[in-house]
């Protein structure tokens, strides 16, 4: 039976390496955004979620077999992320229902299920480390509860089974993504090279010395395609992580050694990212000047106000994956190795020098 899968959000840092994914495994791919990225072997669909006129022409011809929701927005408060992001899962869904072509949807969320949402960060009393897929929502408002009610009651009236994915932070790239540590931290030690700076940590001493994972944007994405074609991850949700844990105490140096530059020693004192980076745009036009750089746009790179989140969080964060494993995806994925391959393909792509 032929597969179609719709990845909305192709352009993103999930959506990207979701669709290079399904395309290297034989799938057809069609990757909605509102301004598409071309991608090989990718079908190019431009839409606005919240203009419906605008969704329903671009899907009419269009009859998936498979979702994947892999996108968001950003308001001001959590309400407005509410009605927005939630209404934006159910427009795809209510657009795609005439053609009964749906067999399986996935939804990308992440640990701000267990966390809350930016609104109530890492505050307030939160479930025990590691976080677990059994443990209930927070009693607080949270878009990605939204989303996922809006595909639970979807696949419920049409009948299509449904997988929930929760990465922790996510390597990867995407231009113009909101949520991106690994190039924000490129960029960052690209700036401290030219400067002369030491590569300062710019998170809390729970960062430091506690615990923590992260997600490969590819690791991700063989979470999707596994779960996608794989009875016994129907109607599920999955914590996905790289499958490795560590200490930013003894990651920092190892960022810092890639980029020929010296870390500074911790002292405990939190130094945030973006205020320390809010100047610095006029330098990074002048480095992509002098490098032929893809990109002079500082802001179009790196999302410093997002790493301060992650990294200024004053609890450890570590993620259980064994739901994943006793159903059988056991891909693994060294943290390390997947900064440095980010760093690697952002260099070739011309996007740091």
């Amino acid at each position: 039976m032929s597969k179609t899968v719709l990845i909305v959000g192709a352009s993103g840092i999930v959506g990207s390496a979701a669709a290079s994914r399904f395309v290297a495994e034989g799938w057809r791919v069609a990757g909605l955004a509102r301004r598409p990225t071309a991608q090989e072997g990718v079908e190019p669909v431009a839409a606005d979620l919240q203009d419906r006129a605008s969704l329903e022409a671009a899907l009419k011809d269009l009859a998936p077999t498979h979702l994947v929701l892999a996108t968001w927005q950003r308001r001001d408060t959590e309400a407005e992320m509410i009605r927005v992001n939630g209404a934006m899962v159910a427009g795809v869904l209510d657009v795609l229902r005439p053609q009964k072509s749906l067999r399986h949807a996935a939804l990308v969320t992440g640990l701000k299920h267990y966390l809350g949402p930016f609104e109530a960060y890492g505050k307030g009393t939160l479930p025990q480390t590691p976080f677990r897929e059994e443990q209930g929502r927070l009693p607080v408002e949270n878009f990605y509860y939204a989303q996922e009610d809006a595909l639970f009651a979807a696949a419920e009236r049409d009948g299509f089974s449904w997988s929930v994915h929760r990465p922790h932070t996510i390597i990867g790239k995407a231009v113009g993504n909101a949520m991106n540590m690994g190039t924000t931290l490129a960029c960052y030690a690209t700036l401290c090279r030219e400067k002369g700076e030491l590569f300062v940590f710019p998170g809390s001493a729970a960062q430091w010395n506690g615990l923590t994972d992260m997600t490969d944007a590819r690791l991700l994405a063989r979470h999707l395609l596994w779960a996608s074609t794989e009875p016994k991850a129907e109607n599920l949700a999955f914590n996905v992580v790289n499958g490795d844990v560590f200490r930013w105490s003894w990651m920092w140096g190892r960022l810092a050694e890639w980029f020929g530059i010296e870390a500074a020693p911790f002292d405990g004192t939190h130094r945030p990212l973006e205020p320390r980076m809010a100047g610095d745009g006029p330098l990074w036009a002048e480095i992509a000047k002098r490098h032929n750089l893809a990109e002079p746009d500082l802001t179009k790179l790196a999302s410093p106000w997002h790493t301060d989140a992650d990294l200024g969080r004053p609890i450890e964060v570590v993620t259980d994956m064994g739901r994943s494993r006793r159903l059988g995806f056991t891909a693994y994925e060294p943290t390390d190795d997947a900064f440095f391959d980010l760093f690697a393909q952002l260099r070739a792509d011309r996007l740091i020098p």
